[in-house]
């Protein structure tokens, strides 16, 4: 019960807890926050990590030159990038594992041809977009594996939504996180 408190804690009051870890672990919080971010979009499981409210967080930081913009940009985008990508091809593995043969409630040929249709007609748009809205960011790509969408045409808009979320929150923490209105509100 203590871990679950501490975790929750640690997400309400994240901006303060980063800055405690910065100061005691230096660079060595690059790789954690990056950890962090690929298994947020990486991991299925994982999909309750604070993702948003981290990135607004470590641009309030890199504004007080806590963090370094430049590689938290660089870094960054890379980790969601790649998680994104991890979690394509999980589902892609576990969604032939899933439907193969199966006549149940979910896992039918039915949805599974759903999905298809779905990722072949909006997975562009699904998978840039979704990347701004908690929990889909982790269950859009699973879901595109499994519908099966071509890796040609998931990567680039994986890099624009991926790319674009980190930006679009670090930036918004950079220029309004030190903000007296918003530093009360977060």
């Amino acid at each position: 019960m203590e871990i679950t408190r501490q975790l929750i804690d640690f997400t309400i009051n994240i901006n303060q807890h980063l800055t405690v870890l910065v100061d005691n672990h230096g660079v060595l919080i690059y790789g954690l926050i990056a950890s962090i971010i690929f298994c947020e979009v990486g991991l299925v499981i994982a999909p309750f990590l604070p993702g948003d409210s981290m990135l607004f967080a470590i641009g309030t930081l890199c504004a007080s030159n806590a963090m370094d913009l430049d590689v938290v940009l660089i870094l960054f985008p890379i980790a969601a990038v790649l998680g994104d990508n991890f979690n394509r091809l999980m589902g892609i593995w576990f969604g032939h594992k899933a439907f193969a043969g199966k006549h149940g409630r979910f896992f039918n040929q039915e949805n599974l041809n759903r999905a298809h249709e779905f990722f072949e007609k909006y997975g562009t748009k699904a998978v840039t977009l979704c990347r701004f809205i908690p929990f889909l960011r982790t269950y859009v790509p699973f879901v595109a594996g499994m519908a099966e969408m071509r890796w040609r045409v998931f990567f680039p808009y994986s890099v624009l939504g991926g790319t674009g979320w980190v930006v679009v929150c670090v930036l918004a923490g950079y220029y309004l996180g030190n903000l007296e209105c918003v530093n009360r509100l977060f």
